[in-house]
């Protein structure tokens, strides 16, 4: 990791899953990425399909703790995390759209939460549900560190960070000298894990990684990640929104 943070490299795609291209309504997920502060931070949200308003809540939580986090003491990141987290929820208790300007409302909100915050050689994963991140530390892709999603005891069913015992479900994973972090959705962990989550599809993140990384026109770049988490072969295997953070460190 570098310690300018203007350094490293950052890509982003989302594509829409069956579903919400049939209903012509909009993607559930929200990433967003940090790099003006002292450290760097990356989130991806995935607003539940099944609420009102997942995305505004996977767009707000996005945002405060990109904003909060970016400038805080690395060392107090596991105190500060929650205490965003916190902030976030009241800003849904307070939002327009929250009839009740209760707690019990923010259920119309929900969505998960895997995030990434960086400061020079370290690194912390925070983890609220489904989604995945993974970091790299060698060449070839055989030294990871992974925060794995994290699922309820029937199908489909996960945890959001708008549920009252959301602190219960929060995850801190660590990692040091790393060189290729990917953030995902659930819509992505079919691809990049096997059925038991233990092990990982290196067919499937590597050559997106050695890809991305000789590719220097982020136009270009764009375009194949989005194609490639867009193939029919994706869509069938997974008929969720998609979500895919690449940061090259």
């Amino acid at each position: 990791m570098r310690v300018n943070n203007q350094n490293i490299r950052v890509l982003s795609a989302s594509v829409k899953g069956v579903f919400h291209a049939q209903k012509n309504t909009p993607c559930q997920d929200y990433s967003l990425a940090a790099q003006d502060g002292r450290n760097f931070v990356a989130i991806v949200s995935d607003g539940a399909g099944s609420s009102k308003y997942g995305r505004i809540g996977a767009k707000i939580v996005c945002e405060t703790l990109t904003s909060i986090l970016k400038n805080i003491d690395f060392n107090d990141a596991k105190k500060a995390i929650p205490q965003a987290i916190t902030i976030a929820r009241s800003k849904l208790i307070r939002h327009r759209l929250n009839k009740t300007k209760s707690a019990a409302s923010l259920i119309d909100f929900a969505a998960t939460v895997v995030g990434v915050i960086c400061f020079k050689n370290k690194g912390l994963f925070f983890h609220i549900g489904d989604g995945a991140a993974l970091a790299f530390h060698d060449d070839k892709y055989q030294d990871f560190t992974v925060s794995r999603p994290e699922n309820g005891h029937f199908k489909c069913e996960t945890y959001f960070y708008t549920m009252d015992d959301w602190k219960d479900c929060l995850r801190f994973t660590g990692f040091e000298n790393a060189h290729t972090i990917f953030l995902m959705s659930d819509g992505l962990t079919t691809f990049s894990f096997s059925k038991d989550y233990q092990t990982i599809e290196k067919s499937f993140l590597q050559p997106i990684a050695d890809y991305l990384s000789k590719e220097h026109c982020k136009t270009k770049a764009l375009r194949a990640l989005t194609n490639t988490l867009n193939t029919p072969q994706a869509t069938k295997l997974n008929s969720d929104d998609k979500t895919l953070v690449w940061i090259k460190l």
